[in-house]
């Protein structure tokens, strides 16, 4: 599945990719640095190493686990072990994990010796469908969240649908909000899909997740394809993130999983859909409910309203001043506005969620 833009690059979508001999080698130099948490490294790190059997140096840096580290501190970790390790411009980083990992190393891979090598492994739903594709890279800063980051395309992006075996159903769960999302900006028939067969994703069948995989990252292709720096379209892909991020720096990245967040998010983006009169009720409600099957949404937010105010001015959709919010217009069609009035916004978040 490539990217089609002129720095495209292969998706391997399938079910028992990793461990397969020499998979990286099309990607990789002769160096690598595997980028990986304790518990992933537990489940797959052997299958990597076996994917890079053809790579004469191999080394491993384990960070911490959760949002709480993707932050300077552990960007520089991974800079210590590059330059301990004598990497040069032709290693590889190979990012093992969920979206924090892929994120921090993908930002170290942008920026050490001026930008190296990058190969996503994507370890959670919500990784595989959003954040190793597109080439977004940060961390964060407790002013607000992927503050400090770069575009950084990888040469590959592994996305093992077989790895969902293992992951934790709070963590399944929360990945299904990004595929949610896919649907309302971008495909009303995929968001249909996606209430008939609910049941069926979250029995984990592979068939399913294989499509629903698939889609959402078709989508997210196209759209980066138009707009890979986020001059433009691609700005609908964060439907609901301005609210979701403000919700998670408020709480200092410690109560909500980051799809939780963007379920609570795309909430509030639908109720403020509703009030600008851009969609109507019945959308709104589709989408509620679909998220509250998704186990998403049922806690109360019990947010500070100002607080969340203050968050989303630092978002880095505020431009000029004014906060771009993306509304929907029915299911599978969104657009961007920043025309809201302040008052309006202030009753989504206190009522909306």
């Amino acid at each position: 599945m490539p990217l089609p833009s002129e720095r495209s690059y292969p998706i391997l979508l399938g079910d028992g990719l990793l461990g397969t001999p020499d998979l990286l080698e099309p990607y990789t130099g002769n160096q690598a640095l595997i980028v990986t948490n304790a518990a992933v490294a537990r489940l797959y790190l052997p299958q990597v190493r076996r994917s890079l059997v053809s790579v004469e140096h191999v080394d491993v840096v384990e960070i911490g686990d959760g949002e709480k580290f993707k932050t300077l501190d552990t960007y520089a970790a991974i800079l210590d072990a590059l330059i301990g390790n004598r990497h040069n411009r032709s290693t590889t980083v190979v990012a093992l994990g969920g979206g924090v990992v892929g994120d921090v190393a993908g930002f170290a891979a942008a920026t050490y010796q001026r930008g190296v090598g990058l190969v996503q492994i994507p370890t959670t739903l919500l990784a595989l469908v959003d954040s190793s594709v597109g080439g977004k890279t940060a961390v964060n800063h407790p002013g607000g969240k992927n503050l400090i980051g770069a575009f950084h395309q990888p040469r590959a992006v592994i996305a093992d649908a077989g790895v969902l075996a293992t992951l934790p159903e709070r963590e399944f769960r929360a990945g299904l909000a990004e595929v949610i999302k896919y649907g309302i900006i971008a495909d009303a028939t995929f968001f249909a899909w996606l209430e008939s067969h609910l049941d069926d994703l979250l029995g984990r069948d592979p068939a399913g997740l294989v499509h629903a995989i698939r889609r959402s990252c078709e989508i997210k292709a196209e759209v980066v394809a138009e707009d890979e720096r986020e001059q433009g379209r691609r700005v609908i892909l964060n439907f609901g993130h301005t609210f979701g991020h403000a919700i998670e720096a408020v709480t200092a990245y410690e109560r909500f999983l980051h799809g939780e967040a963007v379920a609570a998010g795309m909430v509030m983006a639908m109720d403020l859909s509703v009030r600008l009169g851009r969609s109507d009720g019945r959308d709104a409600d589709r989408v509620r409910r679909l998220i509250e099957r998704s186990g998403l949404g049922a806690e109360a937010l019990d947010v500070d309203a100002d607080a969340m105010l203050d968050a989303m001015d630092m978002d880095k959709k505020v431009m000029d001043g004014r906060i771009r919010l993306i509304v929907c217009d029915g299911i599978g069609t969104v657009s961007v506005t920043s025309d809201v009035p302040a008052q309006t916004l202030r009753r989504t978040i206190t009522q909306g969620g």
